[in-house]
């Protein structure tokens, strides 16, 4: 099997050459990482002539290689890509697929140019632009709406909505889960036994993760936070929709207000959120 490594280049060149993904006279002068990934391996190809993206989906987390990840999430995400190319607004805000090599679970996708996603949030105490939530909540709508639900097995996504679930719903509340929550926070380890011990807590983390495992109508992103949102040239957009799934439409939003508290934003934003996104009658906003 064939790995993207950014120190290779001519291997890269070979398999892109190979794959008849470049031209003869084409070769691979660079390879950068275009960010902080946490998934897979994600660079940056410069031919000299282009740029383009290639990413990759190893049975690992590409940022902590201990924990086992689906190998096969790629395809879901190659689903989610083609599943929302014939609807303009959303195509429009993502990147678009050059290639796909199933084999190998290389994706090659179109390079938004320089760009930062906005992890700065969490850092730097800065708020959400308004006309960036109202972007990003008709994203949702949009998604949730105008994508028909098929039969794509690709589109259950269910062995990463199982790893999701295990690390939203269930480590989280475990005595002994291995996370050191001072990593995150100074002195967040401290007071976490406090939640740890809150039956009630539990059981409805409990039933919420049930629900989140049901198949659901609504094609999500699944993972709609500020490092899946980019600032670029072009405006903004959405990347790496490899948790897609069909699901409760609650989902993708409460993702987003859960980071919005996370980064501290005003309670002003998470209002803006709620009133902007345009709600279904079967949308339930206490879940």
């Amino acid at each position: 099997m064939f790995l993207l490594n950014e120190k290779k280049l001519s291997l890269i060149s070979e398999y892109l050459h190979t794959k008849n993904w470049i031209a003869t006279d084409e070769n691979v002068i660079a390879a950068t990482k275009p960010g902080e990934g946490n998934m897979n391996c994600v660079l940056r190809i410069n031919t000299g002539n282009r740029t383009f993206i290639l990413k990759q989906s190893r049975d690992y987390v590409e940022k902590y290689p201990q924990v086992p990840a689906p190998p096969e999430r790629i395809k879901s995400e190659a689903a989610f890509y083609k599943c929302v190319k014939s609807v303009s607004a959303l195509a429009s805000h993502m990147p678009e697929v050059l290639e796909f090599d199933e084999i190998n679970n290389v994706l090659m996708l179109e390079d938004l140019g320089t760009s930062s996603d906005y992890g700065y949030l969490y850092q730097n105490k800065i708020q959400l632009k308004r006309e960036d939530v109202i972007q990003l909540t008709s994203f949702l709508h949009i998604l949730h709406n105008k994508v028909i639900k098929n039969d794509n097995v690709l589109l259950r996504n269910v062995a990463m909505k199982e790893l999701n679930h295990k690390y939203i719903f269930v480590y989280p509340f475990m005595q002994d889960n291995g996370m050191d929550l001072n990593f995150v926070t100074e002195g967040l380890e401290d007071v976490v036994d406090i939640y740890k011990a809150d039956s009630n807590l539990k059981n409805k983390a409990t039933l919420l993760g049930e629900k989140y495992l049901e198949d659901g109508k609504y094609l999500l992103h699944g993972d709609y936070y500020p490092g899946s949102w980019l600032h670029t040239k072009e405006g903004l957009k959405i990347i790496d929709p490899e948790f897609c799934f069909f699901g409760p439409a609650e989902f993708d939003l409460a993702v987003m207000i859960a980071h919005c508290y996370l980064s501290q934003q005003p309670e002003s934003i998470i209002e803006l959120i709620i009133s902007s996104y345009k709600q279904n009658e079967d949308f339930d906003i206490s879940l």
